[in-house]
């Protein structure tokens, strides 16, 4: 790794010589701007306005411009006049736990390399104490023509540096919340729980830029003279109004079946989740219902659950008797119909025969 700056961490009395290398790279793709007519490539060129003349980089210096517009000079001479004792140098002035540092404050990041044999002893000094005191150093350095904030932590074995924003270039979140109260449920947030356990973790070297990929795919396709098919983009929803606890359950479920693991569990959570939803009001309510109305005389539970435990066996004699009652007047209502209907068919019998023997005689 080709290193960007050569200096020292001061660690109070101890120096530590050591070259900076950059701990990140950019993947993005680049493109130029071309002449859609020809293919040709567009560059800018600085032009001084006064004269409309192209000027190369030796004439280029360095101004303020004023409130007023007036150009205020600065050389690289006057920056180099000024009291910075972090132009060479990484200042470490604290030691604090890590969660101390917001994470909104968290910049570029290097590596910082041991500058020679003699480093190595202090190098594995600082880096040890680091690792004992599980804390971070915050330092101030310069770099690129400003004074800058860092934070120094261990990675492996190596020493790292995180550029810091100075806490007056964190913006206040004002306005940024959703505006008005917003009540959020208990089974809602049983779901959202659900998620996250079935999301889990995740193996950070696993995850890459999908995009460009796909941008490497296009470059590599119009390349080779193929025909580029346009992709089918999936509609995210944004703006509409969605019923989250369906959304919930739909996404524990996509979750459970991305990782391989059983529909019925997910489908269990989500049902056993809705479920809570919509027994939570309901005992809310029988609870209400349920709660004796006071009539100026305390009465202990158990003499009320007595009482409600004799009334409810009175009450089960009283229907058994009013069947039994019941039964036995439909059993007698029955016998008697059975046996006026015996009585007028023999009735009706005697008098259809004494017809005819009536009817002989005459």
């Amino acid at each position: 790794m080709r290193s960007i700056w050569n200096g020292a961490i001061s660690f109070g009395l101890v120096s530590i010589p050591i070259k900076l290398v950059n701990a990140t790279e950019n993947h993005s793709i680049h493109f130029r701007q071309i002449h859609l007519a020809d293919g040709g490539r567009i560059r800018y060129r600085k032009v001084c306005e006064l004269d409309e003349e192209e000027v190369s980089g030796g004439e280029i210096g360095k101004a303020y411009e004023d409130a007023d517009g007036t150009m205020i000079p600065i050389t690289d001479e006057d920056l180099a006049q000024l009291p910075l004792p972090t132009a060479k140098t990484i200042e470490i002035v604290a030691f604090v736990p890590a969660d101390e540092i917001d994470p909104l404050q968290m910049d570029a990041a290097y590596y910082l390399s041991a500058n020679g044999v003699p480093a190595a002893k202090p190098y594995t000094l600082l880096r040890e104490a680091l690792k004992r005191s599980n804390k971070v150093a915050v330092a101030k350095y310069a770099l690129r023509g400003r004074e800058r904030l860092g934070m120094l932590r261990v990675v492996d074995d190596v020493i790292a540096m995180h550029g810091l924003l100075w806490p007056d270039e964190i913006r206040a979140p004002e306005g940024v919340a959703p505006d008005g109260d917003v009540t959020v449920r208990d089974a809602e947030l049983d779901l959202a729980d659900a998620l996250m356990d079935t999301l889990g973790e995740v193996d950070m070297d696993s995850l890459h830029d999908d995009y460009r990929e796909a941008v490497e795919e296009l470059i590599a396709a119009k390349a080779s003279g193929e025909a580029v098919r346009p992709s089918e983009s999936e509609d995210s929803g944004g703006g509409k109004v969605i019923d989250l606890i369906a959304a919930l359950e739909s996404s524990v479920r996509a979750a459970k079946k991305s990782r391989g693991e059983g529909e019925g569990e997910a489908d269990a959570e989500a049902e056993s989740a809705e479920d809570m939803a919509d027994v939570h009001p309901i005992k809310k309510k029988t609870r209400q219902k349920s709660t004796p109305k006071s009539t100026g005389t305390k009465k202990s539970t158990a003499s009320t659950a007595k009482k409600t435990t004799q009334k409810k066996t009175t009450t089960k004699s009283t229907s058994s008797a009013a069947a039994s009652s019941s039964s036995s007047k439909g059993r007698s209502s029955a016998n008697s119909a059975k046996k006026q209907t015996s009585s007028g068919s023999r009735s009706t019998t005697k008098k259809k025969t004494a017809a005819p023997r009536k009817r002989a005689s005459a």
